[in-house]
């Protein structure tokens, strides 16, 4: 499909000259396209899809990957989805936090289980009970921010037990997306924060074959046979850059090789493109996953390694972030791209 037939402007428009945002509809689906006009960038958000950015058109190339036809027939993960309150893989049956366990209920329909037991991508990935709250356009960036009050549903409070919303703004500017996600704990335990984001990325008429990849970090995560990390670490020894040709990609980095403003960049580069991911500091995690017999990759912003919660609780993870009772805890990330001309 071609994204780019949000040009015209519509119900909910609001603009800062070079930047506008606008509430509008795909197929029957009401999305935000937030445009910079002057760097021919544009981005498509479904709320009701997990508050998914499926688009990021630059100069009319979609750098995001989107599998289906329409966003009315998307039904996998695809685009920038969100994972919460847990991202990737718990085993197990549930999490220990504060000294106490938490068994999952899987009878209420909100869990994602693969086999063998282990809980995956959280809850939300596809929600529908996300709030916009803002759409904004002004000389400098054009912006949407959402809202999801976790603590209203029964069915997620029964298996994560934490009073508790999660605050989004996708916001373009010069170019780029940065998607800024803010945590509030409203309950009256400490809640860990084992968020994350699963983006998935490809370059538009470029082979991801041959394409290569950079990952900064030093430290590979050690998992086992169900990908779920042991809590050990080794040596990252993959080459830079990392040809996708001849690896094949499901793995966790930490201990990222940061700029001195604390900031990790990831990129796929090809056909003198590039698209660079660039984690900010409290996302100590990054998950590189290009499985074999497909275009994509993903650079995966975490704020844990694989079930943090529970290798924290056992004293085999000792970087588990937290958010205090009546607390915020917050972090972003952006996605810009070099060589695409018009």
């Amino acid at each position: 499909m071609d994204y780019t037939m949000f040009l015209t402007r519509g119900a909910g428009f609001m603009s800062g000259n070079n930047y506008s945002g606008l509430q509008t509809a795909d197929h029957g689906v009401d999305v935000i396209r937030l445009a910079d006009e002057d760097n021919g960038v544009e981005v498509l958000i479904a709320p009701s899809l997990g508050n998914r950015a499926y688009a990021m058109n630059v100069h009319g190339s979609n750098i995001l990957h989107m599998p289906a036809a329409s966003i009315a027939e998307l039904r996998e993960l695809s685009g920038i989805p969100f994972l919460a309150p847990w991202a990737n893989r718990i085993p197990g049956g549930g999490f220990r936090a504060n000294g106490k366990w938490y068994a999952f209920n899987e009878t209420l329909g909100v869990l994602r289980m693969h086999p063998e037991h282990v809980a995956i991508h959280g809850m939300i990935t596809a929600s529908d009970r996300w709030q916009v709250v803002a759409v904004g356009a002004d000389a400098e960036s054009a912006w949407v921010t959402s809202r999801f009050e976790f603590w209203r549903y029964p069915d997620l409070m029964a298996n994560w037990p934490f009073a508790h919303e999660y605050e989004m703004t996708y916001r373009l500017a010069k170019g780029q997306l940065e998607t800024f996600v803010k945590v509030r704990n409203l309950s009256s335990d400490t809640m860990p924060v084992v968020i994350g984001f699963h983006p998935y990325f490809t370059i538009p008429g470029v082979p991801r074959d041959t394409c290569a990849a950079h990952i900064p970090a030093r430290t590979s995560v050690v998992v086992d046979e169900k990908l779920c990390a042991t809590g050990e670490m080794r040596a990252n020894t993959l080459p830079d850059p990392t040809p996708l040709a001849t690896n094949t990609l499901d793995d966790g980095f930490t201990d990222l090789i940061r700029e001195t403003d604390g900031l990790a960049t990831f990129w796929l580069e090809g056909g003198g493109r590039r698209v660079e991911v660039v984690f900010g500091p409290k996302w100590q995690v990054g998950i590189v996953y290009a499985p074999r017999g497909h275009e994509y990759i993903c650079f995966e912003p975490m704020a844990a390694i694989t079930n943090g919660v529970n290798l924290a609780a056992e004293g085999k993870y000792g970087a588990l972030q937290t958010v205090e009772p009546g607390g915020e805890w917050s972090e972003s990330f952006r996605v810009r791209t070099t060589g695409f001309s018009r």
